[in-house]
């Protein structure tokens, strides 16, 4: 009995049109993906300062208990302050003494759309992704920004706010 030689050379190719329509399905694909992936980063990044900002305000709090005053400024607590006081963008957090250094301070203290102070006792905040603020949270460079306002009964991105 002989055994046939079987013929492996006839193998099939892709053609140069299925390369092109495997690569713009991938395309399609990848700019599906990365502007969900950047909003994902995006959302986690802002609760990620949203707790870090509850935890700030804890250890300002304390503070308080403890002196009788608020601190002067954050370096005063450094210690105590998650990632040393400075946001997942990279940027410090920004505080102000409000209640204890008034009148002074409220000119430099945030304010709302309707120019008043946001808080009475200390203004606590990111400035956000692009790392740009303005006094008044609703202007356009101070959007992305995650505030502590009403004196903690908000805290959350000031175009929330």
């Amino acid at each position: 009995m002989r055994l046939k030689k079987l013929n492996i050379t006839s193998q099939k190719a892709m053609t140069l049109i299925e390369l092109m329509l495997v690569i713009a399905v991938l395309g399609v694909i990848v700019t599906i993906a990365i502007p969900s992936y950047q909003n994902y980063i995006d959302k986690t990044n802002n609760a990620l300062a949203v707790s870090q900002i509850v935890t700030i305000q804890s250890v300002i709090e304390r503070y308080y208990l403890q002196n009788q005053r608020y601190p002067d400024k954050l370096d005063d607590i450094a210690g105590s302050l998650p990632d040393n006081g400075v946001d997942p963008w990279g940027n410090k957090y920004i505080y102000l003494n409000i209640a204890d250094d008034w009148p002074q301070s409220r000119g430099p203290s945030r304010k709302d759309r309707n120019i008043n102070p946001i808080n009475t006792q200390y203004d606590l905040y990111s400035v956000g992704k692009d790392g740009q603020t303005k006094k008044q949270v609703s202007q356009k460079d101070s959007l992305d920004d995650v505030i502590l306002a009403r004196d903690g009964r908000f805290i959350g991105l000031a175009a929330d706010f």
